[in-house]
């Protein structure tokens, strides 16, 4: 089976190997959908991207972001078109599977400081236990100050973890089945064990010291967690895997993988015909509910602002825009793994090395909750990226009957807009750790780009 690699010569070799280092670094300063939607503005203003703010006028290459609470952001490079005549979207969440913090988490148990959290998004709750954790997050105060909280990642940094039962004591553990192996309300984080100095028969004196640390040393105290937004996630950066160095490791490829590949596009896309778009949602792994995810009626608004431009608003050219507007939901997939091939129909299943995937439906059992493209806007894109020699591949999350899982492409096409999943397989998603080829990585960003300039 011919993989993508073997029609790279070295010039492009190199490519694929730079736009990686790149996607690490991103991926080491984003570990939250905060981090992601600050570092994105970051790289999109060095490409002359600025915020929309009081525009009056708008013309052709014309290139702007619309910030949505600093957890999702929208991007546009202005086309020669008018933007009722559609425009093309690619859409990716940066929201990952982690660890939350409670609003009153802290408590001290037999001289140990605890953490109480609840897990976010659908995850192995085991998988999480006896590995470092660091703290990403803010906590807003009473005074409007907001202070950014990241612990852990610094190689000085102290780290925190979950405790798991040791083997020797783990007999009634092991016969649990794997959803209840590790229960959710277990998920306890240890952060301190050294007592405050003060008189013997005080109480809590660890968490004395450590409320003590907190205040001095990251400027507030326990009663601000209520208002905090602090996350688990964690410690160390995303790595080269294999002596090769095809493939990258590392925390939040789904789907800031998605992310950064349609970041770039966009970031290198001048005067389209079509308005150039890319959401960078929150909230997908629960959802997509709330403000800053997909169902908000964010991305609408910002369609509107540009309209608005134009003069002589009305809600019917915002619908004409919506519906001839084209997206690819740029999500990941599942990759196959020799380890459990049983999980898929080979015919069907996504691979390393073979380029992008589309998912022409995903859902679950009978296609539930899936968007599932037409067969007229496939063969349109088949034929775009056929002619600029794109590697992809048509594939199915896993086996029928076996699972499933969503994306946000129903999210847009209830907007009465053609949209299809396409995005990068992922191994061991959801883990604390997944895995990705760098080949896929790199024909993802050209399909992007491809999409943006050519697609009708």
């Amino acid at each position: 089976m011919k993989t993508v690699w073997e029609k790279y010569d070295s010039k492009t070799m190199k490519k694929v190997m730079a736009f990686s280092e790149g996607y690490k670094d991103f991926l080491d300063h984003a570990k939250t959908e905060r981090e992601a939607v600050n570092k994105s503005i970051e790289l999109a203003e060095k490409a002359g991207f600025r915020e929309f703010k009081d525009v009056k006028k708008v013309k052709a290459g014309d290139r702007f972001y619309f910030n949505n609470r600093g957890k999702s952001l929208a991007l546009f490079v202005i086309g020669k078109k008018e933007i009722e005549q559609g425009v093309n979207i690619l859409g990716a969440h940066i929201d990952s599977p982690r660890i939350d913090v409670k609003l009153n988490p802290l408590y001290e148990d037999n001289g140990l400081l605890m953490i109480d959290t609840h897990y976010y998004g659908g995850i192995k709750k085991y998988q999480w236990t006896a590995r470092p954790l660091s703290i990403h997050g803010v906590v807003c105060k009473k005074d409007g100050s907001v202070i950014e909280v990241n612990i852990g990642e610094k190689e000085d940094d102290p780290i925190i973890e979950i405790s798991d039962l040791l083997i020797h004591l783990a007999k009634d553990q092991m016969a649990k089945n794997g959803a209840t192996v590790v229960e959710g309300e277990d998920l306890n984080a240890l952060a301190g064990s050294i007592p405050a100095k003060e008189k013997d028969d005080e109480k809590d004196l660890v968490k004395k010291n450590f409320l003590d640390i907190l205040k001095k040393e990251y400027g507030f105290e326990e009663a601000d967690l209520i208002s905090a937004e602090l996350e688990l996630v964690p410690s160390g950066k995303a790595r080269d895997l294999g002596l090769d160095r095809s493939m990258v490791m590392g925390y939040g490829h789904d789907d800031r993988i998605c992310a950064y590949t349609s970041l770039a596009a966009i970031l290198e896309t001048e005067k389209p015909e079509r308005t150039s778009v890319c959401i960078l949602t929150d909230k997908e792994e629960i959802g997509s509910i709330g403000a800053t995810g997909a169902q908000s009626s964010f991305f609408e608004n910002c369609l509107a602002e540009l309209i608005a431009t134009k003069g002589d608003y009305n809600d019917l050219r915002l619908r004409h825009a919506l519906e001839n507007s084209r997206m690819l939901s740029s999500d990941v997939s599942a990759a196959f793994d020799p380890n459990y091939p049983q999980v898929n129909d080979p015919k069907n299943a996504a691979y390393f090395g073979k380029g992008i995937s589309f998912n022409k439906y995903t859902g679950s059992r009978g296609k539930s909750g899936s968007n599932d493209a037409t067969a007229e806007y496939i063969a349109k894109i088949r034929r775009i990226l056929d002619d600029n020699d794109v590697s992809y591949q048509f594939t199915e999350l896993g086996r029928v009957d076996q699972g499933g899982g969503g994306t946000i492409a129903y999210v847009l096409a209830n907007k009465n807009m053609d949209v299809v999943d396409a995005g990068i397989a992922v191994q061991n998603m959801h883990a604390p750790y997944e895995t990705a080829s760098k080949a896929d990585i790199y024909e993802a960003y050209k399909a992007y780009k491809v999409f943006l300039k050519e697609m009708d």
